[in-house]
């Protein structure tokens, strides 16, 4: 399947693999088409993905499952009147409903819009006004189903209009009058085992630049963008999957994420199955570590790709009662990675955590490749297909060791899996993609050796007494005291200094707030850093507070700084 889509897959090193990697893109590229079903032709009964819940459910999937269950899915929309080019909002959590009928949308060439559970009424109303969704299937959960409902009769009463069909995929879970019954509400799964055969169109459904995948990001800094992704989008992942992923080919990989996210994109469908691995989808709604540990071993998982979060919560275990024998590569992502986590899990499984960067709106832009020695805390070097510098505020390119945003010049080329702009809203990708070149909004400063280093997002960076200080430093020094599970470092405003270090910390278990511990943090992150980047504010927190995807909004704790003044 690869050799269709890379020149060149055998590389030796990392100078051959970043000068010599490139993804050929048929025309009409459509990953229904020609990876799963040809995935289905050529081996049919071969494992593509493995599910299990918390409560005990297990199902497992062949390649010619997914065909047999995406036509099923594709007939139900067209069926129902969904057709190219129409936008479907999905909120399926870990179900293994979500691969079928997401595929099955692909092969009508529709919009798809994954969307997480969390989502509140105001959110789906937001979501339906700017979008147009023509379509809403979610999970069988009553919370999601009234919000749902509320956001409708929102929607009625402003004379806007709603999708023109909502249904829910009902769980083996489900008592059966859990949903309501009423002609409104179709039963997707019902109508799938039902569906009349599904004929492929004749013509191809899909040019590559059409629109596939819509993801609102995560809001933090203001109301969600549409990040646009078109047809030619999962090619993008092969190198996400086969080269920092390192999936095995006949092997299992798990990637934490929930379908409402980018994450899974990466990690959950397109790059996996284009490279030979079967997904291992663990569907759970309280994450419990050890739980997941025992998961991830019972089940012979291969590969295992998380956020740092998982991490932490993992080096609290006794991770000596697991057997990680069938477990070859770890990658991370989606925060940076404190070193004493890496330090840790190393120790205690003998496996190197290889670190990433990128964004929704990119594919893997850094990584720790396999030619790459690890460095803790590093994001590793650029992708190959990525022109990538650092420039400081006068635009200008940064020096050896000099902070500056990650920038992604595009004159020359456009990365495969690149966006294609905010939906709707040249304004703001105009204001973020200019003369040629695309602005992160992440600083980062590269060492001797090449290898980049996060300081944070751009507003992030804390200005105090004419020194800058990057948040991530600091927060990787209070991670090395036994006390600190989580924390944040944000700005105070101070008359004198313009601003002051302040972390918000969650201690771990057994440890209790008091002002010896603040001092004994404090005199840490001195000897740890710089003496003058120590949190002269310390608050003890019971939990941060974060965004819908689980990353922590340092913007409401600076808010909050703000109103304390």
């Amino acid at each position: 399947m690869l050799e269709r889509y890379v020149s060149l897959l055998n590389f030796t090193s990392y100078k051959d693999f970043y000068a010599n990697y490139s993804v050929k893109t048929p025309d009409n590229f459509n990953f229904a088409y020609d990876v799963i079903d040809t995935l289905a032709k050529e081996k049919p009964a071969e494992r593509a993905m493995f599910w299990c819940d918390e409560k005990g459910a297990v199902a497992e999937f062949s390649y010619a499952d997914m065909q047999r269950l995406s036509d099923q899915a594709a007939q139900v929309f067209l069926d129902v009147g969904i057709s190219k080019g129409d936008p479907v909002m999905l909120i399926l959590k870990r179900r293994w409903e979500y691969w079928p009928i997401l595929i099955g949308l692909h092969k009508l060439g529709a919009i798809a819009i994954p969307a997480t559970h969390l989502l509140t009424t105001k959110d789906i109303v937001y979501r339906c006004e700017v979008a147009d969704i023509a379509g809403i299937v979610c999970v069988d959960d009553a919370e999601v189903i009234c919000h749902i409902n509320e956001a409708e009769q929102k929607l009625r009463e402003a004379g806007k209009p709603f999708p023109r069909i909502k249904a829910f995929s009902r769980s083996v879970h489900s008592p059966p009058d859990a949903l309501p019954a009423t002609a409104p509400w179709l039963d997707f799964k019902a109508l799938m085992d039902c569906a009349a055969p599904f004929t492929r169109p004749q013509e191809p459904v899909n040019t590559n630049s059409d629109i596939m995948l819509l993801y609102f990001t995560s809001g933090t800094t203001g109301m969600p963008k549409m990040v646009r992704h078109d047809f030619a989008y999962p090619l993008g992942h092969i190198m996400t999957a086969q080269f920092w992923q390192q999936v095995q080919p006949g092997g299992l990989h798990l990637t934490v994420a929930d379908t409402g996210w980018a994450k899974a994109a990466w990690g959950k469908i397109y790059g996996q199955w284009l490279c030979g691995t079967a997904i291992f989808v663990y569907d759970y709604d309280r994450f419990v570590p050890h739980t997941m540990l025992e998961v991830i071993t019972r089940h012979r998982v291969t590969t295992f790709c998380a956020p740092p979060t998982i991490y932490r919560f993992f080096i609290k275990e006794d991770l000596a009662k697991y057997d990680f024998s069938a477990l070859k590569h770890c990658s991370v992502a989606g925060e940076p990675l404190n070193p004493e986590i890496y330090e840790q899990f190393l120790a205690a499984t003998g496996l190197e955590l290889r670190e990433a960067y990128g964004q929704t709106e990119l594919t893997v832009v850094l990584a720790t490749f396999p030619w790459l020695t690890p460095k803790p805390g590093s994001m590793g070097k650029p992708s190959p297909g990525y022109d990538i510098d650092l420039v400081r505020e006068d635009g200008l390119s940064c020096d050896m060791g000099e902070e500056g945003q990650i920038v992604v010049r595009t004159n020359r080329h456009k990365p495969a899996g690149m966006f294609g702009g905010y939906y709707r809203d040249d304004e703001l990708t105009q204001s973020v993609w200019h003369d040629d070149i695309y602005y992160t909004g992440d600083m980062a400063w590269k060492d001797e050796d090449g290898y980049f280093w996060f300081v944070g997002r751009s507003d992030d960076v804390i200005k105090s007494s004419g020194y800058r200080i990057g948040p991530f430093e600091v927060e990787s020094a209070l991670h090395e005291h036994p006390s600190v599970l989580e924390c944040a470092i944000t700005a105070v405003p101070d008359p004198e200094r313009g601003a002051i270090v302040k972390a918000t910390v969650v201690l771990a278990k057994g440890w209790n707030p008091s002002d010896k511990l603040k001092v004994e943090l404090q005199n840490h992150v001195k000897k740890t850093t710089a003496p003058y980047k120590y949190p002269r504010i310390i608050e003890f927190v019971d939990e941060l507070p974060k965004t819908i995807s689980g990353k922590i909004r340092r913007v409401q704790i600076r808010e909050d700084n703000d109103t304390l003044q």
